[in-house]
């Protein structure tokens, strides 16, 4: 791959220009952090794939767009598109960012009595909060990773969600991250940062959506702390325009005997990469990851997952699958760590993959790197297509070809899709499945 370094000077020329209406925006220690950030991202520049992590995923085209900094305020397609897309008609919190920027108006806060903070980042920094010194920008590393550099920045907005110890909420909260590009190439840095106190029980869904096929950039951070017997489940919902670029980071620090699941289901963008590391730190923890990715054209998407079992007496699960079509790319790297002390460690982890496609492309590389010796670790990955026996018995019950391979690509990717426990939130995702394949329910002409 080409060389990209060069075009890191258009966010650096950026930065310099904004660097005063980000000092102003938020306290001091803030301010430092993005210096080191912008810094950092200076020395590293954007990863190529003489690195290993890289190696299967070029960002040459994305590096050399001159994206802009985009615009606040909604507009009128916006405002007309937000009743039909994903994640808007559930009956729950709803926290609407358009290109990075909090939009009070688009937004349905159902009223927290017993003391739950969700809103806007930038508002909070504007207050003061000392949590955040505590934990905004501590533990997505933008030492070694570009894209974290670069979010953290210009970081500013994006939302800040707190949950105090002992509550349990009954409905999830959902950031919906809305992206539009206005006619010219636009970029946007959501930074979002979830602190479940301890004893605490809630559902969090991020939605990364765009209303038209426009060329714009996400590069997003999402930081979440589990504390002490917290019990948190996080699903992550992209569905990008089909000219987008995606990169999303998601760090996960969990304490002792917390309990976290996370589900990701990436079906846009041109160009979608994350990267989802989960930390137990205390003993007892409880991790488990789904995901589902599905591609076709010439999409290329990207899961870097990582599990680090830091202490004694942790366990985690983790399966994602993915469906691709077409001349498309997907790649899956899961790695699991057991740290030398982390004895009675129990892992498992799984990737299945299924072609429709000749030219379809899958990389997977699941990976265990264990350092003690008490541990119970198992791994795997499968490629394949759609069973031909299969095939076959379908249609001889007079079922099409096509709706046959159909039918039968939903029932393998709905396995993950069942891990979510959300019913409208379940119902959403099978119905955007559904419409991907072309297997839901059939309206007659008018």
């Amino acid at each position: 791959m080409a060389e990209v370094k060069e075009y890191q000077d258009v966010y650096l020329s950026s930065f310099e220009r904004r660097e005063k209406e980000l000092a102003a925006a938020g306290p001091s220690w803030l301010h430092e952090i993005r210096q080191a950030a912008v810094h950092r991202f200076a020395e590293l520049g954007f990863p190529t794939t003489a690195l290993e992590d890289w190696k299967h995923t070029s960002v040459a085209r994305l590096a050399s767009v001159p994206f802009q900094p985009a615009p606040d305020g909604p507009t009128g397609v916006i405002i007309d598109a937000l009743k039909g897309l994903p994640l808007c008609g559930l009956d729950c919190s709803r926290l609407v960012f358009v290109n990075g920027h909090y939009q009070h108006e688009l937004s349905s806060l159902i009223e927290f009595s017993k003391g739950v903070r969700a809103g806007s980042l930038a508002k909070v920094l504007a207050n003061g909060d000392p949590v955040l010194e505590q934990h905004l920008a501590r533990y997505a590393d933008f030492e070694n990773h570009a894209f974290v550099a670069l979010n953290t920045a210009f970081l500013n907005e994006g939302a800040c969600v707190e949950i105090p110890p002992g509550l349990i909420v009954e409905k999830p909260i959902v950031l919906l991250y809305i992206s539009t590009a206005r006619g010219q190439p636009t970029v946007s840095h959501p930074r979002t940062l979830v602190i479940a106190g301890r004893e605490s029980q809630a559902t969090l869904i991020e939605g990364y959506l765009g209303v038209e096929e426009e060329l714009y950039f996400t590069n997003a951070v999402t930081e979440i702390v589990a504390g002490e017997n917290a019990v948190l489940e996080y699903g992550k919902f992209q569905q990008e325009s089909r000219a987008a670029f995606h990169v999303a980071t998601v760090q996960v620090e969990q304490a002792r005997s917390s309990n976290v699941s996370t589900y990701s289901f990436a079906f846009g963008g041109a160009l979608a990469r994350e990267d989802l590391s989960v930390v137990l730190a205390g003993e007892g923890a409880e991790s488990a990851l789904h995901g589902l990715y599905m591609t076709g054209g010439q999409q290329h998407v990207d899961n870097h997952t990582t599990i680090d079992h830091a202490v004694p007496h942790s366990s985690s699960r983790e399966l994602y699958k993915g469906v691709l079509d077409g001349r498309s790319t997907g790649i899956f790297n899961g790695r699991v760590i057991v740290r030398q002390d982390a004895q009675k460690t129990d892992s498992k982890q799984s990737n299945k993959n299924l072609l429709l496609s000749e030219d379809a492309v899958i990389n997977t590389k699941p990976q265990l790197e264990i350092f003690a010796d008490d541990v119970k670790c198992t791994h795997g990955a499968t490629i394949g297509q759609v069973d031909p026996e299969a095939i076959f018995y379908l249609r001889s019950r007079g079922i099409a070809r096509d709706q046959a391979r159909a039918l039968l690509t939903f029932a393998f990717a709905n396995e993950v899709i069942e891990w979510v426990k959300y019913r409208p939130m379940r119902e959403r995702l099978k119905e955007t499945l559904q419409a991907r394949l072309g297997t839901g329910p059939r309206r007659e002409a008018a």
